[in-house]
């Protein structure tokens, strides 16, 4: 059997082409997570960018900024995990074997 190093090559630029296209449909992509009941609700894209902050005004305690503020990171954290969630999902199947597993592949991983 010969090695075609063409052929790999071109399955290689096909296979960057494919995740570049992926990355840029989860940038596209919204996820949302609250906290607080509710109370805190935050959006993030497929790329891990929190794109928006939503606060009820009864979750704001003048007495008690610091539950608003772990409220809104319990929030932010857990929407990016469903960012990054979503772009995995968006990766997988793009990658053969468990390359998709090297977390210096993709950013934010």
């Amino acid at each position: 059997m010969k090695f075609d190093m063409n052929k790999m090559m071109r399955e290689a630029q096909r296979m960057q082409e494919e995740l570049a296209k992926a990355q840029e449909e989860a940038k596209n992509e919204i996820v949302e997570a609250s906290a607080g009941g509710g109370m805190v609700t935050v959006k993030a894209n497929g790329a891990g960018e929190v794109v928006s902050i939503n606060i009820d005004p009864r979750a704001i305690d003048p007495d008690d900024p610091e539950l608003l503020a772990d409220t809104i990171l319990a929030a932010v954290n857990e929407a990016l995990r469903s960012a990054h969630g979503l772009m995995e999902s968006k990766m997988s199947g793009l990658v053969p074997g468990d390359l998709g597993a090297l977390g210096g592949l993709f950013p934010g991983a």
